[in-house]
Parts: structure tokens; C-alpha cells; sequence
């Protein structure tokens, strides 16, 4: 059993760990990177071993129902070998795995053997050229061939895409329907004000909004607005005898108010809010069983959860790609 609910004046309490284990990467998306350089680990980068440490101690304090492994990249990281069996001592039902795909061919057997049911591919484009421009470099058909041997593997899959103006807004019905075909639920997220795009012009010579995308899918699709579970990120819809997609609208429709996310980092820094810069580092947590009590602990996060937003998220010079996804 997890801890006691921690919650905040409003309900809210974190439920949900996104854990970046790396800040590595091996793609270098331009809405992630202002150029083509490389996420690299940190030198201070938690093992294995401590990060399940720090995973452990806040499963014990909080009421966590979730838990998503996301980076940087998580499949380019040496240390997944070890963390995937170690997490798996853990009773949580829903643990799951954001990745770009390039490597999700080759690590299927590791994710089937350690109980990762679910996996969010990032996919953009179905173009390869265009693929090429977005990531920098990478390419189409590995993470085509992960989406399929995944979907061969039994594993359920959710595909994200962000919407860019004058990128690819031109691709949002052809994704849902490559989506459609296989029985996989497309999630649309709409680009967010953060890194290089907190600045306000840059940000909104990109935005593509979530009234903009419904307007070209209804010109597709029947569409129907249906219930999303509780504290969930996407506004959700279903094309009748077809399937379903989401929108998570950062932007457009905020959800601050139901949110239940943790972030923790890979050198072991928490963060309760993507719109604030302050982090709670686990370090004096770690290593030592009794340097710290659980209490001090519990007031950690109670400060972390203390920076959430009331109402909508403004903005942040943080990477999202070092924060958990």
C-alpha cells in the first residue's frame, strides 16, 4: 500500500510520478531544442539503484496510482536494465513508458518482461523528410517498426503528436487515421510555452490550437465529446464504430486545476509544477535510511505541491525533456 493522501487546499494531491530517467537523447525535436544539439546525461544522474531508492520512498509517502518512465529518452538509458525489474517489485497497476521509438524494436522483450503494458510513442508526421527536419535527423521507419512489433507484442499503445503551424497542422486527420487503422488512440498535445518557446512570439508562431485541429477532423469525421477519467490531461472524443482520440490543450482549455502530477528528475530533483522553476532535491533522502524521516519528506512535498498553479499554466524557461515529460 502507498501513503496517506497528500492534498492541497484545492484536492489536489500527486497521484502520478513522471520520472525522467535520463536527460539524454538521441533525437533533438525543434520543439524541444532550440537547435540540433543533443540531450546528454547528467553527470550527477542517479543510478538504478538510487532511483528506485527515491521512487520507493515516495511511493511509501504518497498515494501513487501511477507511474510513467519518460526522459530524455528512457530506452537509450544503460540503467532501464535494472530499473525495470527493481520497479516491478512494486504494486502499482498502472506503469508505463513514454519513448520516441527509435530503439522500441530491440526493447520490446525487456518491457514485456518486466510488466510495461503501456507505452506513449511521440510521432508527428508520417513523412520521412519531414520526420528528418522535426527530430533532426531520425528516422521514420524505426519508430514505424517499434508501433508495429509493439502492437504484435500485445502492448497497448497511445501515439502523441504536437500540432506545429506551418510544420505539420497539414498531417493532424492523416495521423488519426494511420491511428484509426490499428486501434491505437491518438493524443494531440498542443505545443507548450517552454524552454526556448516561453518566449510569447515565438511560442504563437507555432501554436496550432485544439479549436483548429477539431475544425479539420470534423471536416473528416463525425465526432462525439466523451467523458475522460478523473485528473485526466486530455479532453477526450470518439468517431462512432471507429475509435477514439484526445486533445490535451495546454493551452487552449488548462487543466491545472485537477492536476495530480509529481516530476521527478534523473539527479533526483522534484518538481510539483511545470510553470515554476522551484525543484526539492531527494539527495539527503537517499543512501542513509535514517538521515531523514519520512515527515521531512511529506514537507518536502507538501512545498512542491504548494507551487501548482491555480488555474492555467503561463509558461516556463524549464526543458521539458529534464523535468519527466
Amino acid at each position: 500500500m502507498g501513503g496517506d493522501m497528500l492534498a492541497d487546499y484545492q484536492g489536489r494531491g500527486f497521484s502520478a510520478l513522471r520520472v525522467s530517467i535520463t536527460k539524454a537523447c538521441n533525437l533533438a525535436c525543434s520543439y524541444c531544442v532550440p537547435d540540433d544539439s543533443r540531450h546528454t546525461r547528467l553527470a550527477d544522474e542517479l543510478s538504478a539503484e538510487e532511483m528506485f531508492e527515491a521512487i520507493k520512498l515516495l511511493y511509501e509517502v504518497l498515494d501513487l496510482k501511477k507511474i510513467r518512465l519518460t526522459g530524455g529518452e528512457p530506452l537509450v538509458s544503460p540503467k532501464l536494465n535494472k530499473l525495470l525489474p527493481l520497479l516491478s517489485e512494486l504494486p502499482i497497476k498502472d506503469f508505463s513508458l513514454t519513448t520516441n521509438g527509435q530503439l522500441l524494436s530491440e526493447k520490446i522483450p525487456l518491457l514485456v518482461e518486466n510488466r510495461v503494458k503501456r507505452i506513449n510513442v511521440s510521432l508527428d508526421t508520417l513523412k520521412p523528410d519531414k520526420f528528418a527536419f522535426i527530430t533532426r535527423q531520425g528516422k521514420l521507419e524505426k519508430t514505424l517498426r517499434g508501433i508495429e512489433d509493439a502492437l504484435d507484442a500485445g502492448l497497448k499503445i497511445k501515439v502523441n503528436m504536437i500540432p506545429i503551424k506551418d510544420v505539420n497542422e497539414d498531417e493532424v486527420v492523416a495521423l488519426l487515421d494511420y491511428c484509426l487503422e490499428r486501434g491505437i488512440e491518438l493524443r494531440y498535445i498542443e505545443l507548450m510555452r517552454m524552454g526556448h518557446l516561453s518566449e510569447r512570439s515565438e511560442f504563437e508562431n507555432k501554436f496550432w490550437s485544439m479549436e483548429k485541429l477539431l475544425c479539420q477532423i470534423r471536416g473528416s469525421y463525425h465526432v462525439q465529446a466523451v467523458d475522460s477519467e478523473s485528473n485526466a490531461t486530455a479532453q477526450r472524443f470518439a468517431i462512432p464504430e471507429t475509435g477514439y482520440f484526445g486533445v490535451i490543450a495546454n493551452d487552449s482549455a488548462p487543466f491545472c486545476q485537477t492536476c495530480n502530477r509529481l516530476r521527478l528528475t534523473s539527479n533526483g530533483d522534484l518538481y510539483g509544477c511545470l510553470s515554476s522553476p522551484m525543484k526539492y532535491s531527494m539527495s539527503s533522502f537517499l543512501g542513509g535510511g535514517d538521515k531523514t524521516s519520512k515527515e521531512e519528506l511529506k514537507s518536502l512535498l507538501s512545498a512542491a505541491l504548494a507551487t501548482k498553479q491555480q488555474v492555467s499554466f503561463y509558461g516556463s524557461n524549464l526543458e521539458m525533456k529534464s523535468v519527466g515529460g
